[in-house]
């Protein structure tokens, strides 16, 4: 048989690969792995992506040469190198996973569907994680997650191919990509995301139920694994099933606390994917509010566009400078590792949104090149969702003071990632702007010098924005669009757990190239 090319996306990984297992069966394979100038110049893709790629890839060469099998990666728009590769080595098929991506990965999937269609080399996509393409309804769609988590992972296939050919990886320098400014950063590749995995389940996920929620206790008690779930190191069926084990160890041994833990945490699994499914469903979720009826509500205009106040707030909240120490806190993590907890990220948005009232495209973007772990189907309708535009969701304006008390109550967080506030009484810690002025100076902490004063007054913000809010959910006309959103993508109780609604986890496209509907290729 012919050459067989697997194109690698967001499925950096040999075992259970759908199509890595059918291409070995038809011939010979070389892996194929392209950076897109189009893709890499995006405001939600950062270096730190880039990074946590370029060392995945060397992993998997490494497991490749063990195994005397190519793995090309190219720079360029993935059509144009599959164009030079036809016509060098001829390959007779193209096999990929889907993926439910950013727009312009989605616009790229089509263009080559229609190149494959053109030269006649069969492509051939299947499913990546629980999202189904189509998608029929989301009647029964736990119980089809189920049934799609249930066989056992593929193993690595015997797989042979054209020699292997050394050649050094690129630079991030060599892709036109400054240096990653996150210092500690999440380690990459198959080897790491397995380590991580075994780790949680045998010992750090026992409180993950219990200690989640804060960012002192997150850090450990976590999975840490959603950058290898968004890159496919880890293939989110065998997470399932090798948390199954365990919790079903644990109820065994009538372990509560692991087994109510692990219950947590596969409940999460199904939340990746039950949000996937959104922009899997509709793709202009990436743009345009999930209800159309709330659209106005806040300044939808390009950035530049934006009142000098909007973005002098835009601007705080970015670079943790809010003058509030739960808020800046989690910003400054997020600069220096690339991943918080999701409380924090929630409790981020939704100070952007609703105490800054910014409309959330803008913060959207911004938090995209700040995770790491960034999947788009999870982080813009998880972002509608706190914002409160989805028109089914109770909104949840978050108390970053409570915040700070009930999450930090020590300080512990906020004193590592705000050094100037070393000093200042727990009692204040929650908003220094509140110190009498002979307390800063005695603290050495002087607000307007050493930590900005509140961008806004707390309680005036969050009760203006609950009463923005309150006023569209009573408004009777935007009832029928809510009925819409709730057939497309509402969650169903159902009996395996899957939740009827969640607790709480880039150049602009023209309007030209917004379109409606599922992501069937045509």
């Amino acid at each position: 048989m012919g050459l067989q090319v697997v194109w690698l996306k967001r499925d950096l990984r040999l075992e259970d690969h759908a199509a890595l297992t059918a291409a070995a069966r038809q011939g010979p394979v070389a892996l194929l792995y392209v950076f897109e100038p189009s893709l890499l110049a995006r405001p939600e893709i950062d270096a730190s992506h880039v990074a946590f790629v370029l060392g995945t890839l060397a992993a998997l060469e490494q497991q490749l040469a063990e195994r005397g099998v190519a793995l090309w990666v190219e720079l360029g728009e993935v059509v144009d190198v599959l164009d030079r590769l036809h016509h060098q080595h001829r390959f007779e098929a193209l096999y990929a996973h889907e993926e439910t991506g950013l727009f312009v990965t989605w616009d790229r999937d089509r263009a080559v569907a229609r190149w494959a269609r053109r030269t006649q080399v069969s492509f051939h996509e299947y499913p990546q994680f629980g999202v189904f393409r189509p998608h029929p309804s989301r009647d029964g769609w736990a119980e089809r997650w189920e049934r799609r988590m249930r066989p056992g992972p593929l193993p690595v296939p015997e797989i042979g191919g054209p020699p292997r050919s050394p050649r050094d990886l690129p630079r991030l320098e060599d892709l036109g990509v400054a240096p990653s400014l996150k210092v500690d950063g999440p380690a990459p590749g198959r080897g790491a995301g397995v380590e991580l995995l075994d780790s949680f389940l045998e010992r750090r996920g026992r409180r993950y139920a219990s200690e989640m929620s804060s960012p002192v206790t997150a850090v450990e008690s976590c999975s840490l694994l959603s950058p290898h779930l968004a890159y496919g190191t880890l293939s989110m069926r065998e997470v399932r099933q090798a948390s199954g084990r365990r919790r079903e160890a644990a109820l065994a041994r009538k372990d509560a606390d692991w087994a109510g833990s692990l219950d947590a945490f596969e409940a999460r699994l199904r939340w990746h994917c039950h949000f996937i499914q959104k922009l899997e469903d509709e793709p202009e979720l990436e743009f345009h509010n999930a209800h159309r009826g709330y659209d106005g509500l806040r300044n939808e205009a390009p950035l530049d566009a934006w009142s000098a106040s909007e973005r002098r707030r835009l601007r705080a909240w970015i670079e943790g400078r809010t003058g509030y120490p739960m808020v800046d806190a989690a910003m400054r993590h997020l600069h220096r590792t690339g991943w918080i907890n999701f409380r924090m990220r929630a409790m981020l948005v939704s100070f952007a949104c609703h105490h800054l009232w910014l409309h959330w495209r803008e913060p959207a973007v911004a938090l995209a090149a700040h995770f790491v772990d960034f999947e788009p189907g999870i982080h813009f309708s998880q972002f509608q969702m706190q914002a409160g535009t989805t028109g089914i969701n109770t909104p949840r304006i978050y108390n970053v003071l409570k915040q700070a008390e009930e999450q930090d109550p020590e300080g512990l967080f906020i004193r590592r990632e705000l050094p100037e506030l070393e000093g200042v009484p727990n009692a204040y810690l929650p908003c220094p702007g509140r110190m009498p002025t002979d307390l800063q100076r005695r603290t050495g902490c002087k607000i307007g010098r050493d930590y900005p004063p509140p961008i806004v007054e707390h309680g005036t913000a969050m009760s203006a924005a609950r009463q923005r809010l309150e006023g569209m959910k009573r408004r009777p006309e935007l009832r029928a669009e809510a009925e819409r959103v709730v057939a497309r993508h509402g969650s169903r109780k159902s009996p395996t757990g899957a939740p009827r609604s969640t607790p709480g986890a880039p150049p602009r496209a023209s309007h030209s190239r917004r379109r409606r509907g599922s992501r069937t290729l045509t």
